[in-house]
């Protein structure tokens, strides 16, 4: 057994039943390798599956291509180049004009990898047309194997266990009664976006996907075979507590029944995730159709990026433009919210970063981002404790940060070699709230990413908040858990709410430029009065949610303001909301009223519903 914490893996307090040696996280490469004069550089043909004429205009489709041919140099540091999406064509003439090479792009968001040697190349680039914005992602070398990466070693396999006991992660969530009802569908794709994942392991061969996966290691699809392999343990260990096969060895995931792609986006070595790999591995994510994908990492080397900072603020630029891409291309993304015990929604300092050199002490606000977990659309995920009704001691909170929780304490499941640990942090609660979002993929194959965020806190089972002052809300949402414990059961329809207290209308009602508009929904069969907890699910569909002001009016006119003109910038109110209506009766016509108050964006209310 070993152990090791490791905040940037969202991993705490590490404890690994394994069979073999222990693997420990290097330090960060740091120092000049030695390279060859000149490497090769894969083609637009070769990194694409299948190596055809036709899959490289499936790439240049979809917008990924390569780099031409360059050496490796000590000194040559990687950057974002920011344009407009589309045709970069121009901006990627500038950067080879001024220094640079170009490693990758990504046309379908404008996103450009360029890398220089040159200490001028950033401010250069920033004077030329058509560059909105220009940021290093490290602050160290790009290591030479970025140019010529070698391949994973294949671990060899363990005998498989003759056991597969039930755990008591899988209990907490009610994993194991979904089962009875559907284990998943195979034409659900759940992304493994981490260290990559032990694809000859017993428990994962049978549901693992190798012609979605990839190394996005360095920013740039490698669709060798084997390259998706794992750098180090935790990828595969996530990969199984989604979805280890239900084949009486070892473990079991919350979705035996789905399929795993693994999209390894860590580096080898130092195991960091620079932004230019996770912009690749969630771009692959949406145009592979993956359904779900799980996040249990930050994107180094900020754990915070902050936007007044002309680096991290093309970071935070350009993954989020890659997971609302992701998003748009119907998938939804679950990260883990991290383990140093710190108050998400009252940031202060920083003294972890840059991970790549040497962190410095820093003053930060709440614009500074922990990404992917911070963007808007994606599922922020808390670890509850072993009983399964606490805060994990490590796990990060929020209010109006956290959406749900899930175990994330000892939990047992897959590593490289065929080999099974218990491991511990946010990392391991974020895969169990992917395989529920899995399944209810399975359940309602047209739900949209929205949707399934959407239903995740629906559904959730309810927890108060212990006697800690730092966890603020209500039973039905606060800092600590957000909704709640995520519930598998539910997912898959095996259980339904109880007659009278479940009420949902999907009539579309359409919001036009400077007009109020109400849904009606009639509850009836409800004894006394609606409760101190109502959960009002609201689905809107708007281009600007800053226009609208969003109101529970109850049967005797009483209204409720859910919300009020926030917002800015934002499209869509996918959310569940939390009213105090112990005051009214609960029978009678209740109505959601939106009020649009500017010209321009428009919308409809799509659905809505309200529990009692």
């Amino acid at each position: 057994m070993f152990s090791h914490i490791s905040s940037r893996l969202r991993l705490s307090a590490v404890a690994v039943a394994a069979l073999g040696p222990a693997v420990a996280l290097t330090v960060p490469v740091g120092a000049a390798q030695a390279a060859p004069t000149t490497i090769p550089e894969p083609s637009a043909v070769s990194a694409v599956p299948g190596g055809s004429a036709a899959a490289a205009v499936a790439a240049s489709a979809r917008n990924v291509r390569g780099a031409t041919s360059s050496a490796w140099a000590a000194g040559t540091r990687a950057y974002l180049v920011i344009t407009a999406p589309g045709d970069s064509s121009a901006v990627r003439s500038a950067v080879t004009a001024n220094g640079g090479t170009v490693f990758s792009y990504f046309d379908a968001i404008g996103v450009i990898v360029a890398h220089s040697a040159s200490g001028t190349f950033a401010s250069t680039m920033r004077g030329v047309g058509g560059v909105q914005q220009v940021g290093a992602t490290r602050t160290s070398d790009v290591p030479a194997d970025a140019y010529n990466p070698a391949l994973p070693t294949n671990p060899s396999q363990s005998a498989a266990p003759s056991t597969e006991p039930l755990r008591s992660d899988m209990t907490q969530i009610k994993a194991d009664q979904a089962w009875a009802v559907t284990t998943g569908s195979p034409t659900v794709k759940v992304g493994i976006l981490d260290t990559g994942v032990d694809d000859q392991h017993q428990d994962l061969a049978p549901n693992f996907n190798a012609a979605d996966s990839v190394s996005c290691a360095y920013g740039k699809p490698d669709t060798r075979a084997g390259a998706w392999r794992d750098v180090d343990t935790h990828g595969t260990h996530v990969a199984g507590t989604v979805a280890a096969a239900k084949n009486g060895k070892g473990a079991i995931g919350v979705a035996p029944g789905v399929k795993i792609s693994s999209v390894r986006i860590a580096e080898p070595g130092s195991t960091l995730f620079f932004a230019e790999n996770t912009i690749c591995g969630l771009v692959w994510s949406g145009d592979h159709g993956f359904k779900v994908t799980n996040n249990s990492y930050y994107t180094d080397p900020w754990q915070f990026n902050c936007p007044n900072n002309v680096d991290q603020a093309a970071i935070l630029e350009g993954v989020g433009r890659a997971q609302k891409y992701a998003e748009g291309k119907g998938s939804l993304q679950v990260a883990a919210a991290g383990n140093a015990n710190y108050d998400l929604a009252n940031k202060t300092t920083d003294t972890s970063s840059p991970n790549d050199s040497t962190p410095v002490s820093r003053t930060i606000t709440n614009d500074c981002l922990d990404i992917p977990a911070e963007l808007p659309g994606v599922v922020t995920v808390a670890a509850n404790g072993t009983n399964g009704s606490s805060k994990a001691s490590f796990s990060n909170f929020g209010r109006n940060v956290i959406e749900v929780s899930a175990p994330g304490e000892s939990v047992y499941s897959t590593v490289p070699g065929g080999k099974y640990s218990s491991l511990s942090g946010t990392s391991m609660a974020s895969p169990h709230v992917a395989g529920v979002a899995a399944l209810l993929a399975s359940a309602n194959p047209g739900h949209t990413p929205a949707d399934i965020r959407a239903k995740l806190g629906l559904q959730a089972t309810d927890l108060a908040c212990p006697s800690d002052s730092r966890c603020t809300g209500t039973t039905a949402n606060n800092s600590f858990f957000g909704e709640g414990r995520v519930d598998a059961l539910k997912a898959v329809g095996g259980s339904t709410p109880p007659p009278g207290a479940y009420f949902e209308s999907l009539a579309d009602v359409t919001i036009s430029d400077n007009a109020t508009v109400e849904s009606p929904i009639t509850v009836g069969g409800v004894t006394g009065n609606a409760p101190a907890t109502l959960k009002v699910g609201v689905d809107i569909k708007h281009t600007y949610i800053g226009d609208l002001k969003v109101d529970l009016v109850a049967p005797d006119g009483t209204v409720y303001t859910v919300h009020n003109r926030t917002g800015s910038g934002t499209d869509n109110i996918v959310q569940t909301f939390t009213v105090n209506a112990s005051s009214e009766v609960a029978n009678g016509v209740w109505k959601l009223r939106v009020n649009d108050n500017a010209n321009q964006d428009t919308g409809k209310i799509d659905a809505w519903n309200l529990t009692f």
